[in-house]
């Protein structure tokens, strides 16, 4: 569509950003649904969020999406918070209003637990291993807990698992891991660890349980060195694409008031 005086925005803001395929996603969405309005990418130095946030704001952008490093340091931008954002103590979804007015929500967890059901997992099925501490594991966290699930968490830095564990009742800290436990379980590696540009993440998989599956958040490479080492001794592999789509899904509903689909058409645009 033609960019005039009536389009309208929405982007994503990280640093960096050049990894991100939010713009795809979100581009055909509008496409395909006749949106007059554009997704952009734009890299927001740490210390320049705060100005960066209110700038949209009063510029109209219609929201953004927050991701590394910025999903907890987002918080006091935000004149509100949704429930999303409160149970996981981050942001990955600014909605702009009225105002200025700044909603912090969070689509990473409802974002994870459908892509668990896209790919035939119960959630409840087995415990949960989450590898690291951060903004998105808390959000994933929150939400497997809320429905029921047994939730570990381990962090390099044991003293975040344990201020984790403190703000999420039922959530167990533990020490990291050197290897996957022997027993069954969904072991979710919630960090940067296997990202393009970031070492892999060092878990031996070998003592783990043939039931056992394993997930990955990253999605650039959409196979990591964690889910091809699953794969290579057959257990369930499950990578972060779906839910990186499941998350913008929500998002672009939450802006433009329509929910999209998550389907072939999306995934053949995406690399991998």
């Amino acid at each position: 569509m033609p960019i005039g005086g009536s389009t309208g925005f929405a982007c994503v803001i990280g640093w960096p950003v050049g990894h991100t395929l939010s713009p795809r996603i979100h581009n055909h969405w509008l496409e395909r649904h006749g949106v007059d309005a554009v997704y952009l990418p734009m890299p927001v130095a740490p210390d320049a969020l705060a100005t960066a946030v209110a700038g949209l704001a009063a510029c109209g952008c219609r929201g953004a999406n927050v991701t590394i490093p910025h999903k907890v340091a987002v918080l006091p931008c935000c004149t509100r918070l949704d429930a999303s954002a409160l149970g996981a103590g981050a942001v990955n979804t600014l909605v702009f209003g009225p105002g200025n007015a700044i909603t912090g929500h969070n689509t990473d967890g409802a974002g994870f637990l459908c892509s668990l059901a896209q790919n035939q997992v119960a959630p409840r099925a087995q415990p949960w291993l989450i590898l690291g501490a951060g903004g998105a594991a808390r959000a994933i966290a929150a939400a497997a807990l809320d429905i029921g699930c047994v939730v570990s968490i381990a962090s390099r830095r044991a003293e975040q698992a344990q201020s984790l564990a403190a703000l999420l009742p039922g959530l167990r800290p533990t020490a990291w891991p050197g290897a996957a436990p022997a027993t069954p379980c969904l072991i979710v590696n919630a960090t940067a660890a296997g990202m393009h540009g970031n070492p892999p993440l060092s878990l031996d998989l070998s003592p783990a349980d043939p039931s056992s599956l394993v997930a990955d958040i990253v999605y650039a490479p959409r196979r990591t060195p964690l889910l091809l080492a699953a794969e290579a001794r057959g257990l369930k592999a499950i990578g972060g694409i779906d839910m990186l789509c499941h998350q913008a899904a929500a998002a672009f509903h939450a802006w433009f008031g329509i929910r999209p689909a998550v389907d072939d058409a999306l995934r053949a645009l995406l690399p991998g």
